[in-house]
C-alpha cells in the first residue's frame, strides 16, 4: 500500500498553478488526483503522486520556485488541527517537539530531526517517497512552510541564520531570499535551517496552556491519514541520520522510540532487513551528492557512512559497475574544489 499523507500538503496549489498559467485539473488528472480530491484537506493521496505533480507543475511552468511559491501563500491554519496546538506552545522547542510527534497528521512523507550543536540549533528535514523520486520542489515546500511556521512562533524574534538545500541553486533565487530573509545555501550537505539556540526557548507571547492540553486531547483523538509502515519509518530515519554518521540500528531505534530487537523483529515480520535499507538509501543519496560539484569524492564517501575512501570505491564499484571517479566524468558534475 503506498504512503498516504494529507490533502492538505497541496493547499494553494490550484491557486498557483493557475497563477503561472498552467491548467490546474490537467496536471492533477496526470498524477492521478482530481480537485475534488484537495476539497477536503483531511482526505488521504498517495505521497508520490503529491511530489510527482509538484515536479510536473515546475517543469511545466518553467517556474523552479514552484513548492516555495506555494510556501510562501500558506496559512498557519492550513496545517489543520495541529495549528491549533502549535499556536500555544511555550517556546519554540515545544513547538518543534508537537511538530516532530504530530508530522504523520502534517506530512507523513516528512522526516524530522532536531539537533543541537553548542550555540545552534539545526533543523533537518527530508521529504521520503516508497520509491526515491525528485523532491526538489517538495523540499522546497516543506523548509518554507517550517520556517513559516517558526515565525509564527516566535514572530520578530525569528531571525534563522540559514536555509540549507542539497539541490543546486536556480537561476535567479530572488524568491528564496524574500521567503527565508537570510542566507540560503545551495549544494548543501542536508537540507534544513540552521538558527541561534537562544531562539529555540524563547517564549511564545501567544501561548495558552489551557488551550494547549484541549487541543492535544482533540489531536490525540484524530485517526492518522493511513499507518505508515516500520520499514517506510526506519527509510525515513536513515535519509536523516546517515549524513550525520548515524545511521546505526541502534540510533534508528532510539530516533524512532524502540529498542533494537523490537525493530528487527518487526522488520523481519516485514521481510525487509535494515543493512538492505541502508544500502538503498546510500544508492539513492550517492546519486544526489555525486551531481553537486562543491562535494569531493572522498566528502561524499564521508557523508555516506565510509571513514576510508577505499571502502565507498568498493561500495560504488559494486553498485554501479565503476569506480566513483569515472561514474562521475561520465553522469555527474566535476568536482570543483573552493577558492
Amino acid at each position: 500500500m503506498p504512503t498516504l499523507v494529507r490533502a492538505g500538503v497541496l493547499t494553494n496549489f490550484l491557486e498557483v498553478a493557475q497563477h503561472l498559467g498552467l491548467n490546474p485539473q490537467a496536471e492533477l488528472a496526470r498524477v492521478g488526483l482530481s480537485k475534488k480530491m484537495l476539497q477536503d484537506p483531511d482526505q488521504s493521496i498517495p505521497a508520490g503522486a503529491a511530489v510527482q505533480l509538484l515536479e510536473n507543475a515546475a517543469a511545466d511552468s518553467g517556474c523552479a520556485t514552484f513548492g516555495l511559491r506555494m510556501a510562501e501563500s500558506r496559512q498557519f491554519s492550513d496545517l489543520g488541527a495541529v495549528a491549533l496546538l502549535l499556536t500555544h506552545q511555550s517556546t519554540l522547542r515545544d513547538a518543534l517537539q508537537v511538530t516532530v510527534q504530530y508530522r504523520h497528521l502534517l506530512n507523513r512523507a516528512l522526516a524530522i530531526y532536531i539537533e543541537e550543536v553548542g550555540d545552534l540549533v539545526i533543523i533537518r528535514e527530508e521529504v521520503v517517497t516508497d520509491t526515491p523520486l525528485p523532491c526538489r520542489q517538495a523540499t522546497e515546500l516543506a523548509i518554507g512552510v517550517m520556517a513559516r511556521l517558526c515565525a509564527s512562533v516566535l514572530g520578530p524574534a525569528w531571525r534563522p541564520l540559514s536555509v540549507n538545500f542539497t539541490h543546486g541553486a536556480p537561476e535567479d533565487s530572488r524568491v528564496h531570499r524574500r521567503v527565508f530573509g537570510c542566507q540560503v545555501n545551495f549544494g548543501a550537505e542536508f537540507n534544513g535551517i540552521a538558527c541561534p539556540a537562544a531562539a529555540f526557548d524563547a517564549p511564545n507571547p501567544n501561548a495558552d496552556p489551557a488551550m494547549a492540553r484541549y487541543a492535544r486531547r482533540f489531536i490525540d483523538s484524530l485517526q492518522a491519514p493511513g499507518e505508515a509502515s516500520v520499514v517506510f519509518e526506519v527509510r525515513k530515519a536513515i535519509y536523516l541520520l546517515l549524513p550525520m554518521g548515524r545511521a546505526t540500528i541502534e540510533q534508528i531505534a532510539q530516533a524512532l522510540g524502540i529498542n533494537v530487537r523490537t525493530l528487527q523483529r518487526r522488520l523481519e515480520d516485514s521481510d525487509a532487513n535494515f543493512s538492505d535499507l541502508v544500502n538503498e538509501v546510500r544508492r539513492d543519496l550517492v546519486q544526489r551528492y555525486m551531481n553537486n560539484p562543491i562535494h569531493s569524492l572522498g566528502r561524499i564517501g564521508e557523508l555516506l557512512g565510509y571513514s576510508l575512501p577505499s571502502s565507498f570505491t568498493r561500495w560504488f564499484t559494486a553498485q554501479f559497475g565503476t569506480t566513483p571517479a569515472v561514474w562521475r566524468a561520465a553522469h555527474g558534475k566535476p568536482y570543483l574544489p573552493p577558492v
